[in-house]
Formats: C-alpha cells, sequence, structure tokens
C-alpha cells in the first residue's frame, strides 16, 4: 500500500485529501496512468509527483509504504 495526497486544486478535483491504494513496484508514470482513469483531468493539472517528499521522474518506482503527493504549481507575489 502506498499513501497519495492531494494538495489545493488537485483536492478540489479528487473530492479527498488523501488516500490508500495498492500500488507498489510500478513506476510514477503508471501512476499517472492510474490516477487518470480514476480522477479524469488530474493529469492536466501541471502538477507534479513527489515520492517520500522528493520530486519524482516517470521512470522511478514506488514502493510499498511510500507516501506519494500530488503537488499543483505554486504561485506566490
Amino acid at each position: 500500500m502506498i499513501e497519495l495526497h492531494y494538495f489545493a486544486g488537485i483536492r478540489v478535483l479528487t473530492g479527498i485529501p488523501k488516500e490508500s491504494v495498492n500500488f507498489s513496484n510500478q513506476t510514477v508514470e503508471d501512476l499517472w496512468k492510474w490516477a487518470d482513469e480514476k480522477y479524469p483531468g488530474i493529469r492536466n493539472s501541471s502538477a507534479r509527483i513527489a515520492v517520500n517528499e522528493e520530486y519524482a521522474l516517470p521512470s522511478d518506482v514506488i514502493e510499498s509504504g511510500d507516501v506519494v503527493a500530488f503537488i499543483p504549481p505554486v504561485s506566490g507575489g
């Protein structure tokens, strides 16, 4: 199992702040595909995925126990 966290507009899109899913030994790219099927449009959000508090590459492998966050673009002023 991994724990997924959704922030800002992505939280609005999913309707939940977090969830646990059985998604291990697959890549970040595989997670994007899964998330876009479950939450259509999530991939269009320009979000980045972080695994264990570090931005991840599409080829990075997600392991059981990882904490994954969908982080939307941040701006400030």
